[in-house]
């Protein structure tokens, strides 16, 4: 009796273990065990020899990698929500597939969302550096006090009313704020009858009305820098913005400039446009209290992580039995 030959599983990042385990009882995988994010020489080598690629948003897997693939590289499952780290295209021509792992991320990333959305106008960072920068020196409660801004009874404007920013939007209408938003389309009417939504066609428009902007979209070359200098320009000086999304949506540069001049609130920022590099002006803000920084954690908990890899393994085991795997993305999507 023959035993069936495991596909031979590259993973660029460490994974939960429960997940690796499982990888490591159906494939030939092999982990990466110290975490460190892979070279272009190791990633190259990869695709040479791999039945199947797993990376992750760390990693580059442009046209020119692809290029380099070896014949038995049919299938990139990605460990990821979005795919812009990935030219989808290039894949496509060479007969590769690609796929993600979506839906598994929204409760958790707007959970972080609605955490910006309180922690930035009620100076929730610091207020916390008080106690731990300071130790000692706290005289107690005034009435004048660490003074934020109420957030009950805003608008709130979601840029992108997918599946998370319509999570976005349930939190926030529980905290009582007007749910405004801007999507390529409308809505179904029962949600937005559910949320007593207002749909704004127009971004501009919607921008220059409301207090508090949450960016939920995708990164596309159609979003790049959506959030463009002249369309901050538009937002009232009171108000705040929080992007949980992608750095690259929001033009960082003009967002710094209108902080630093007072034209706009506050900020509250989970991912930065040069990620992993953080601008050092970013930083300085959030020293004098006019930025909330995260270092890109919405979607980090055990749970998500893992259902992440349920979605990978799935996708892998679907495509190596010779099926369409359910998480395919297309060229163009």
């Amino acid at each position: 009796m023959t035993t069936k030959k495991k596909p031979k599983v590259y993973i660029t990042r460490k994974l939960p273990d429960a997940v690796e385990t499982r990888m490591r009882e159906l494939f030939d995988a092999e982990l990466n065990i110290d975490d460190m994010p892979r070279s272009k020489a190791e990633l190259i080598a990869a695709v040479k020899s791999a039945d199947v690629l797993v990376p992750t948003v760390t990693d580059r897997i442009d046209a020119a990698l692809i290029e380099e693939a070896g014949p038995q590289l049919k299938l990139i499952a990605s460990f990821s929500n979005g795919t812009d780290h990935i030219d989808v295209e290039a894949a496509a021509r060479k007969g590769i597939t690609v796929t993600n792992t979506p839906n598994v991320l929204t409760e958790d990333t707007a959970d972080m969302t609605m955490a910006l959305i309180l922690a930035v106008p009620r100076r929730l960072g610091e207020g916390a550096r008080v106690l731990t920068d300071q130790p000692g020196e706290w005289a107690g409660w005034s009435p004048t006090w660490m003074l934020g801004r109420r957030i009950h009874g805003k608008r709130i404007g979601i840029v992108g009313m997918g599946r998370i920013g319509t999570a976005v939007a349930r939190r926030a209408k529980a905290f009582g704020l007007s749910i405004h938003y801007h999507n390529r389309k409308r809505v179904n009417p029962a949600t937005e009858d559910e949320l007593e939504a207002t749909y704004w066609e127009s971004l501009d428009q919607m921008l220059a009305r409301v207090d508090i902007v949450s960016v939920n979209c995708p990164s596309t070359p159609a979003t790049f820098h959506l959030l463009s200098a002249r369309r901050l320009a538009l937002l009232q000086p009171t108000a705040y913005l929080v992007n949980t999304a992608r750095g690259d949506v929001v033009d960082e540069a003009a967002l710094i400039k209108s902080l630093r001049e007072g034209k706009l609130a506050g900020a509250g920022l989970d991912v930065f446009e040069n990620e992993p590099a953080v601008n050092p002006k970013l930083v300085k803000l959030a020293n004098e209290g006019k930025v909330v920084l995260l270092p890109h954690m919405s979607s980090a908990t055990i749970e998500g992580r893992i259902d992440m890899g349920d979605k990978v393994i799935i996708n892998i085991r679907t495509f190596i039995d010779g099926h369409r795997p359910p998480n395919r993305v297309l060229p163009g999507r």
